[in-house]
């Protein structure tokens, strides 16, 4: 393949890729605009609060408890929005996130963690998980991620 023709193939990011850049764009403005670091915590958490709300059903559903058991089991991340998404930071760096499955029209939701979390064992290990719904077991199973990543 030429490159002339890879480049007319070549589509550049995808429309929901595009909306994600400008929802960072517009959380990184709102942030700036905050004032004391107590308004910022609270606004950012009625922030991620309101997201999940406007989810569709089987992703709010799940985002609401990942949501409930990540504030429980690591309460020194603080919720936030991250392109669009419940994010969890540490000291203002993004530990872990909540993506829908809508938003990138992908079929089932992911629970994922930066580099920032502390998931290290041996020379591999799984940083993101595909949530197609949330039980019990993947309650706990999360709960013992988030106190590793942040340990």
């Amino acid at each position: 393949m030429s490159s002339t023709e890879r480049s007319s193939t070549h589509e550049g990011f995808t429309a929901e890729e595009r909306a994600a850049m400008k929802d960072h764009a517009q959380e990184l403005k709102k942030s700036a605009r905050r004032s004391s670091r107590a308004d910022k915590a609270a606004e950012a958490e009625q922030d991620v609060l309101a997201k999940i709300a406007e989810m569709q059903d089987s992703d709010r559903i799940m985002a609401e408890r990942v949501h409930a058991v990540i504030t429980a089991n690591a309460p020194a991340l603080a919720p936030k929005l991250w392109y669009g998404m419940p994010a969890y930071a540490l000291d203002g760096k993004v530990v872990c996130f909540f993506q829908s499955a809508a938003k990138f029209k992908a079929r089932y939701a992911t629970l994922g963690f930066s580099d920032q979390a502390k998931l290290d064992e041996g020379t591999m290990w799984a940083a993101g998980f595909a949530l197609t719904e949330v039980t019990t077991e993947v309650e706990a199973r999360i709960a013992a991620l988030v106190k590793q990543a942040v340990s």
